[in-house]
């Protein structure tokens, strides 16, 4: 059994009968979802919510019940992997494209658990990775030089192909920009979100309830 594997299993363990549960995107929250199902056979009653439709897709084949975000009146618990957790247990996400669902489900669920392998943590959020900011459209290059102007660099996201721009699960573009270290998490989690024309960014501020860790065959549970 891998890390991934180890952390999917452990979380999958804190759901409980009549749960509503956001269910990641990625590697990690695809074990998660294997283990959900194994536990929902083994006769767990749930609902769960897909972050993105390759998630649906996985959900579905493993015989889960799915409903849509519309539906729900509220989540219990999402399970989610991250590109980087700083310290703080601030994260960055949104390298594929579901943020602004991945966002709406960390935000509304009342608790939300980040599992994940020792190589996503860092000292800093961008250490590793751009931050991506959704932005609408029509706004993306005055976006981008409010951006620039505040010492970032970067540029809009090309599709796999590099001959088109990407869009989002949500019709968005995607700027993946870095910015100078003085730009704290909290800095700039506030910035972006004040910023008229970006829809959502990848920094995860103030809402992780708990990361379940793992090294090499061992866990590490961390709570805000």
């Amino acid at each position: 059994m891998n890390d991934k594997q180890l952390v999917a299993i452990e979380a999958s363990q804190l759901v409980q009968d009549g749960m509503v549960v956001g269910l990641g995107t990625g590697s990690t929250a695809n074990f998660f979802i294997e283990a959900l199902a194994q536990r929902q056979q083994q006769g767990l009653n749930i609902s769960t919510i897909a972050s993105s439709t390759i998630s649906a897709i996985k959900a579905a084949a493993c015989g889960l019940t799915l409903i849509d975000f519309a539906q729900a009146s509220h989540v219990d618990l999402y399970v989610d992997g991250a590109d980087e957790i700083s310290p703080h247990l601030t994260l960055l996400k949104g390298r594929g494209q579901d943020l602004v669902m991945e966002k709406l489900l960390a935000h509304y669920a009342k608790s939300f658990v980040v599992v994940a392998d020792k190589s996503k943590l860092v000292s800093r959020i961008g250490e590793n990775f751009v931050i991506p900011i959704e932005v609408m459209p029509s706004a993306w290059k005055m976006v981008k030089a409010q951006l620039l102007e505040l010492g970032a660099t970067g540029d809009i996201r090309l599709n796999a192909s590099q001959d088109n721009v990407a869009v989002t699960a949500s019709g968005s573009y995607v700027l993946d920009m870095r910015f100078p270290i003085q730009y704290d998490e909290k800095r700039l989690n506030d910035l972006l979100n004040a910023i008229p024309g970006v829809v959502e960014h990848g920094i995860f501020y103030g809402l992780t309830q708990q990361v379940i860790i793992a090294d090499q065959g061992k866990l590490e549970i961390k709570q805000a």
